[in-house]
């Protein structure tokens, strides 16, 4: 037993019950006293309520208005021992005390301002000398401990003013317990096989076991929200069919990147200021495939395939250079012309990391995640990606969608597509679509009547709706809180997702 338990159990059987601790023990810091108190009560010696007390110090103004009075009367003195008092003088007689007191004043209806700018008593005032100062008035009642008549308000005005600060004051009742005595004898934590063997539990006094309170928590590791909405999309893929294509490689080549697509080497996308290019190694092999490197070369130069081309001089040197990938479609180019060599219905999908050199905000970072799907079979058209689209976003819980024309380089027909959002009242872009243009597969090999749709939509948009975030550098980089990635629960996407 500590000291200041048995002073506690000592005071207790003398006085009875201890109206306040505070006043019994006041230079023992109360979460001292409120520890020896639980440890007391798990024994059954005692029982205690808390006694919570707000009261309120004086600042250092307060304390100066009780010796000076209030800024407002001040002021009302000092315009009625000039009769009238130019406003721009009031801080030369009062420094920055005289705004407020000049606020004040008017406020209370004792002073009047003239067209000349002069600050005069009010008609009000019968006699300065009778005017009653309530704000020193008040002060000085609180600072007697004296609260009656002081009403919220007031309390809340001078916090305000800053001329008081609010202070708590934590104390216990205290009453006897059921086992009662000034002794403590220690109770057994454990039930051990030999106090069973030896019949001495019986004897024995055991500390009850405390059901609400909560067991450590096993350390673990915890999946990222963005994992947890991206495996969501895995599950909607699966479900329809798809194989997720392998898109961890995250340097690529300008040909994969952009020649293969259909993007012109001049296209403003390739700049140093929206993608980002490797210095070392600088550049890397083209594929092997020589027809496949002259369809592309003709289709940018002067077109085939039914296409008119760009009209430019391709340079094999450009495609070569390496980039950080921009979009996962260059993922998706490589895995059509293998398709070619195979040509067959398919169902293709990514979800992976790309990256574009823009200047990061709330709503943009150099880096994100693009969801990804291709559909490839004979003789589909315009009207099967749309059908497609919504069975796809359906399964998210977003329906009526709308779609609007739009401009890919390498799809045509394309289409954005739009949700209503029910929070914003308005139509948001929810992702981009479209069928890939004939040159880009016939280039591969690809047979003229098998299409391709494709669409894609970021991983953090939804994510960012989900949970909640409204700055996406909380979702995804250094800021990201730890607490938030531990206590956010799985994600489901259904219909609350764009609400």
């Amino acid at each position: 037993m500590s000291d200041l338990q048995l002073e506690i159990l000592q005071k207790l059987d003398q006085l009875g019950e201890i109206q306040s601790t505070l006043e019994v023990f006041p230079n023992i810091n109360p979460q001292v006293v409120l520890s020896s108190l639980n440890s007391l009560k798990a024994h059954g010696k005692l029982e205690y309520t808390k006694q919570d007390k707000t009261y309120y110090t004086l600042s250092k103004e307060g304390e100066e208005i009780m010796g000076k009075g209030s800024h407002e009367i001040r002021l009302l003195q000092l315009v009625d021992k000039f009769t009238k008092l130019q406003i721009k003088d009031v801080a030369t007689h009062m420094g920055a005390d005289g705004k407020v007191g000049q606020a004040r004043a008017f406020k209370n209806g004792w002073i009047s301002k003239n067209k000349d700018n002069e600050l005069t008593v009010s008609d009000k005032i019968s006699s300065v000398n009778d005017v009653q100062d309530e704000t020193k008035d008040i002060l000085v009642q609180i600072k007697n401990g004296n609260y009656e008549g002081v009403n919220d308000k007031t309390l809340n005005d001078l916090k305000k003013r800053k001329l008081v600060a609010a202070k708590k004051e934590i104390s216990f009742h205290v009453t006897k317990g059921a086992d009662f005595s000034t002794e403590l004898t220690k109770l057994e934590t454990d039930l051990t096989a030999d106090m069973v063997a030896s019949g001495t539990y019986k004897d024995l006094k055991f500390k009850p076991y405390n059901f609400n309170s909560e067991g450590i928590l096993p350390e673990s590791g915890a999946l990222h929200p963005l994992n947890k909405v991206r495996e969501e999309f895995r599950q909607i893929f699966f479900s329809m069919g798809f194989t997720e294509m392998p898109a961890n490689q995250y340097v690529d080549t300008g040909f994969w990147n952009f020649d293969a697509l259909y993007v012109p080497q001049k296209h403003p996308a390739r700049d140093l200021q929206d993608t980002f290019y490797l210095k070392d190694p600088i550049k890397s092999d083209l594929p092997e495939d020589k027809a496949y490197l002259e369809n592309i070369k003709a289709v940018h130069e002067q077109g085939k395939f039914e296409s008119i081309g760009y009209r430019y001089d391709w340079k094999p040197e450009e495609s070569q250079k390496l980039v950080l990938r921009t979009h996962s479609t260059a993922t998706s180019a490589y895995m059509l012309k293998k398709l070619a060599e195979d040509p067959k219905p398919t169902r293709l999908f990514s979800i992976d990391r790309v990256f574009r050199n823009e200047a990061v905000d709330a709503t943009h970072l150099a880096e994100f995640h693009q969801v990804e799907g291709v559909l490839a079979d004979y003789n589909i058209t315009l009207g099967d990606l749309i059908q497609f689209m919504e069975g796809f976003f359906e399964k998210m819980g977003v329906t009526g969608l709308r779609f609007k024309p739009t401009y890919n380089p390498y799809t045509e027909p394309s289409m954005e597509i739009f949700s209503w959002h029910e929070g914003l009242g308005k139509w948001v872009e929810i992702g981009n679509s479209g069928m890939f243009r004939p040159e880009m597969l016939e280039s591969m090999g690809l047979p003229p009547n098998m299409r391709v749709l494709g669409w894609g939509l970021s991983l953090e948009r939804p994510t960012m709706i989900k949970y909640g975030v409204q700055n996406i550098r909380e979702l995804l980089g250094h800021k990201v809180s730890l607490d938030f990635i531990e206590t956010n629960p799985a994600a489901r996407l259904d219909e609350d997702l764009y609400e």
